[in-house]
């Protein structure tokens, strides 16, 4: 692998704290010059926003590549690989790039590419890491286990148990190198060990799982695994193996306008009630709040909402809010937004 610049894909559910795990891991970077390509479900870069202008200098913003126009599994040749090409060709170029995939991403795809001619010489999957949102594990959001639902299925194809919820998640761990049980803070010991149980099950014997608060980890657990994931891509299955391709026709996405508001209590209290009555898996986005010069940062998985205040309003900007919405097929667009805005 002389020569080859080593990529680390960070995947996981929506909502798992892949962001602000790689925030984290650039205020701690230990010299390293590190280079982000950001993938994101729905046409709001939220996350990008969130790092880019993040003023640290381990990364630059012109180190910053955000791709929002499609599922980066879904389109390596049109984005991913000009993406990278990007990176390389930088006049600095990165001792390390980092590769965020949207919550709704299948990884295996992703990890194929890096065996493509024209960029298997140039670079290698140093390591897949998975993050977990621990509390919703523990909640119950994801039980079944991948690996047996498949054999079922496998077994007998008249058994119906296609849960695209499941199978994004399942493949997300079997494709891994590590899994982050994130958010550990909110569990209790006994939480902690029944999950950690429940996806050391779906795992191999050679993937950790490690806990963390925050997505807070050591660079060196998280960077330097030298895994060349790419030559080791038959011993990470998936429940879409069997598909020529696969698509994300179980999900919907659309943005929601949110004019300026001087109280973002209730457009939170809004969000989390229109999650709970439409089944919502994801809301998130900026508000503009009334005679504050920042955004407010919204990030909603379920009915659970976090916010802060980020970066300032650009000069000329539109002090408007948008919020993403995510969920699976049939999301009552209409309702949703009108629960929204009141």
């Amino acid at each position: 692998m002389t020569g080859k610049i080593p990529c680390t894909i960070i995947t996981g559910f929506l909502g798992a704290g892949k962001t602000t795990m790689i925030r984290n891991l650039l205020s701690h970077a230990g010299g390293r010059r590190l280079a982000l390509i950001i993938n994101e479900f729905g046409d709001v870069g939220v996350d990008g926003e969130i790092l880019r202008n993040c003023g640290i200098e381990s990364c630059p913003d012109e180190n910053i590549v955000e791709l929002s126009n499609g599922c980066i599994c879904c389109t390596v040749a049109d984005d991913f690989v000009p993406a990278l090409e990007k990176l390389l060709a930088l006049s600095s170029r990165p001792d390390h790039i980092i590769i965020e995939t949207s919550g709704l991403a299948l990884p295996k795809p992703l990890v194929k590419a890096f065996g493509w001619p024209g960029i298997r010489e140039k670079v290698t999957v140093d390591g897949v890491v998975t993050v977990v949102d621990g509390p919703a594990v523990a909640a119950g959001q994801f039980v079944a286990d991948p690996a047996k639902v498949a054999a079922q299925r496998a077994a007998d194809p008249s058994l119906d148990h296609d849960n695209p919820l499941e199978e994004v998640y399942g493949d997300q761990l079997m494709c891994a190198d590590l899994v982050v049980l994130n958010k550990t803070d909110a569990m209790g010991a006994e939480a902690i060990a029944r999950v950690t149980s429940d996806i050391r099950g779906t795992l191999s014997a050679r993937v950790q799982v490690v806990p963390a608060r925050e997505g807070r980890l050591p660079v060196e657990v998280l960077l330097g695994m030298t895994a060349a994931a790419e030559n080791d891509v038959d011993n990470r299955p998936s429940c879409h193996d069997h598909e020529a391709e696969h698509e994300h026709d179980d999900f919907d996405t659309f943005v929601v306008e949110v004019p300026e508001t001087a109280d973002p209590a209730t457009v939170i209290a809004r969000a989390r009630s229109a999650a709970e009555a439409f089944d919502v898996l994801r809301i998130k986005g900026y508000l503009a709040v009334a005679g504050k010069p920042a955004r407010l940062l919204i990030q909603g998985v379920g009915s659970r909402f976090d916010q802060r205040y980020e970066r300032p309003w650009t000069a000329g900007e539109a002090r408007l809010g948008k919020l993403v919405v995510i969920g699976e097929k049939g999301l009552d667009q209409a309702g949703i937004t009108k629960a929204l805005l009141g």
